[in-house]
């Protein structure tokens, strides 16, 4: 494979896919799974952090597999981290630096190529089951992405009324099943006080399969389960098929819900617990149907998450482990260091890597990795073709996952702003090897303040940078003084690392996005109805 890594920092244009070798022997074009959890913490996985014990089903993988144990979304919010993911490029180069929602009129930009679209020219089946956000009208659609199977939510489960509301903060209504305001039955009992005589008229969150809405209201309580169900038959129908599997689902994320089979059944009890309990569930059931179709020993499933745990969420969001973000807290003047910051509780991301009989089993990979990472990965090992005429931010990760050798990952990885402080998409802080770089820090709400804009503490632009050395200090507490020995190096290292991406960027194929928005657009299969609840 003709591979060319771009001067001044650690990013890789692949030109062709190759067969890869391991141990002398080529390697058989495996199957892929992308399992990809939403707001999940670094400290929710059991085999990361001891005092999580709702996943026993994730923490048999990551013995039977590799832990990755410093990987990291591709930026720190839900869109532009699916971005990421599937393009392998910064939203700065794909123009998607905030979220979609129900009414957007853009998406992904269609001149993007999605790790589907390249696998399925490669000759790979290929479906996703879950959460998309990257644009439901027209062509922006999966189904019109690369994805020849597509089972799920367009965008987020909190971006309109379901009939099963779960548990959310502050807490949600159902949908009105009429155009009065009564309240429907059942779930009053969840509702502020305030809200009992209280029904939603906002658009009821649909359910596609392929590009129909075949469910609106989607029923949140056996969601999950109904993944699984797809996910089995996914891989039974496609066991002689070389095929690709992107698997997104709504938990964790508000409002949580789950099928009642667990309820009260967390070990350190709560929703957060049982939601969790259920995610568990659900990855150990695609784990099972690999097995049960004699091709787990040709399929390589990636386990990760879109971002850090949601803080403004209370009790419903997860943990970041020892990634506490503790000068933000301090000094900083307080605020959350979870989801949309770039501190390392924002976007390091719980990671399995797992590919019985190629990678090595409960070995934990101090490869410096990424969500962008994947597209060339996989395509790499596909023997697919990396689209040319762009540069790409992720590195293929081969050697790291077959052959152990942690140096192939990253030396710099930038971090986008995603959507604590301003402007979003500008890369405000990187990893210099061990070294943490912020050239700027802004907190994102926590559990006492629910909006950025709200929270204690205030951007701050550093100059020179604030530096963190994360091999002695994870939670990023006491930034090196000027009087450190890599000190001056890494000030003057970091400021032409910056400027020779930027420049890059702007001489790269880049896009603009359009966050416009119409209320026609938004996906509804009733406009008879004030929620657009379907009758069938």
């Amino acid at each position: 494979m003709a591979c060319k890594r771009t001067a001044q920092y650690a990013s890789i244009v692949c030109m062709a896919g190759m067969a890869m070798m391991l141990a002398g022997v080529a390697v058989a074009r495996p199957n892929f799974i992308v399992m990809f959890a939403d707001d999940t913490g670094w400290g929710d996985l059991g085999a990361n952090w001891p005092e999580t014990v709702d996943t026993p089903r994730l923490d048999e993988m990551a013995e039977k597999g590799t832990r990755m144990h410093d990987w990291h979304a591709g930026a720190s919010v839900c869109t532009p981290s699916r971005a990421a993911l599937l393009t392998g490029r910064l939203g700065k180069r794909t123009g998607v630096t905030h979220n979609f929602g129900p009414p957007s009129k853009g998406g992904l930009p269609l001149n993007e190529t999605t790790i589907a679209e390249a696998l399925k020219e490669a000759g790979y089946k290929t479906g996703m089951i879950g959460k998309w956000h990257l644009g439901v009208h027209d062509k922006f659609h999966p189904f019109f992405r690369g994805f020849d199977f597509y089972y799920g939510l367009p965008y987020s489960n909190d971006m309109g009324c379901t009939d099963t509301p779960g548990f959310n903060k502050p807490m949600m209504m159902g949908c009105c099943h009429d155009n009065t305001s009564s309240l429907y039955s059942g779930y009053s009992e969840l509702l502020h006080d305030s809200q009992k005589a209280n029904c939603s008229k906002s658009l009821a969150v649909p359910l596609y399969l392929d590009d129909a809405i075949i469910e609106q209201p989607v029923n949140l309580e056996t969601l999950a389960t109904r993944y699984g169900d797809m996910a089995e038959q996914f891989i039974a129908n496609h066991s002689e098929d070389a095929f690709f599997l992107y698997m997104a689902f709504a938990h964790m994320h508000v409002p949580q819900n789950h099928a009642k089979q667990f309820d009260n059944i967390s070990k350190t009890g709560g929703e957060f617990g049982n939601t969790l309990r259920e995610l568990d569930w659900t990855v150990g059931r695609v784990l099972d149907a690999l097995d049960k179709n004699n091709v787990a020993n040709n399929t390589l499933v990636l386990f990760t998450t879109d971002n850090g745990p949601w803080e403004t969420k209370c009790n419903l969001t997860g943990s970041k482990g020892p990634f506490q973000g503790t000068w933000q807290r301090t000094v900083g003047g307080g605020g959350g260091t979870g989801k949309f910051t770039t501190w390392e509780g924002g976007h390091r991301a719980p990671t399995i890597a797992y590919w019985p009989g190629h990678i090595a089993a409960g070995h934990v990979s101090n490869a410096l990795a990424s969500s962008l990472d994947i597209f060339p990965t996989l395509v790499s090992l596909g023997e697919g073709k990396m689209p040319a005429y762009r540069t790409y931010d992720g590195v293929d990760l081969t050697p790291v996952l077959l052959h152990g050798n942690d140096s192939a990952g990253h030396e710099v990885l930038f971090h986008p702003n995603s959507g604590a402080g301003k402007p979003i998409g500008n890369l405000t802080a990187m990893r210099i090897g061990p070294y943490k770089v912020f050239f700027e820090t802004a907190p994102a709400g926590d559990c006492h303040v629910s909006s950025p804009n709200m929270a204690m503490g205030k951007d701050m632009v550093h100059d020179p940078p604030l530096i963190f050395d994360l091999s002695s200090d994870l939670a990023e507490a006491k930034p090196l003084t000027a009087s450190h020995q890599e000190f001056d190096n890494l000030v003057a290292r970091s400021k032409k690392l910056l400027e020779a991406i930027n420049a890059n960027i702007a001489s790269d194929n880049t896009t603009v996005v359009d966050y416009g928005s119409d209320k026609a657009d938004s996906p509804c299969c009733n406009t008879k109805n004030v929620c657009c609840r379907c009758t069938n």
